[in-house]
């Protein structure tokens, strides 16, 4: 298997209510089949009913909120771009559910949940470079493996 993600799928209880949050934030997508894409770098984020996405996967869904283990993130050029996000996402309808500060790395972090529960980080890190596209560079480490 190749070491790449290529789309990240939140089921969704309303997908009018979640396209309309996530295009607050300013994020664009298209809709087909009751089912939203959106273009984020070179990978997609899709919005499709959370029991359309259970029944897909052939598992089942106890309902609750969007939290499963899973966090979202995303890494940004500075603090203050940091407050900006948790800001907009705030307004947009999101429930910050950790205001921004430092971490243990050397950075600065904080996260918000969307409509549904899913819970996004926002982070500087200065040790994880971003190239002007946007892409995350992981550096290395010294581990071995």
């Amino acid at each position: 298997m190749e070491q790449r993600i290529s789309l990240v799928t939140l089921g969704v209880a309303d997908l009018a209510r979640a396209r309309a949050f996530y295009e607050r934030l300013g994020w664009r997508g298209q809709e087909v089949e009751e089912t939203v894409f959106v273009q984020a770098g070179p990978m997609a984020l899709v919005l499709w009913g959370r029991d359309k996405l259970a029944a897909d996967a052939g598992v089942d869904d106890p309902g609750g909120d969007g939290f499963g283990g899973i966090t979202l993130a995303q890494n940004v050029r500075s603090r203050a771009e940091v407050d900006a996000v948790l800001a907009t996402a705030a307004a947009a309808g999101a429930e910050v559910t950790r205001p921004a500060r430092e971490t243990f790395y050397g950075g600065y972090a904080g996260c918000f949940a969307d409509p549904d529960g899913h819970v996004w980080e926002i982070a500087w890190n200065p040790g994880f470079p971003l190239a002007a596209d946007g892409a995350l560079t992981v550096p290395d480490f010294g581990a071995a493996g």
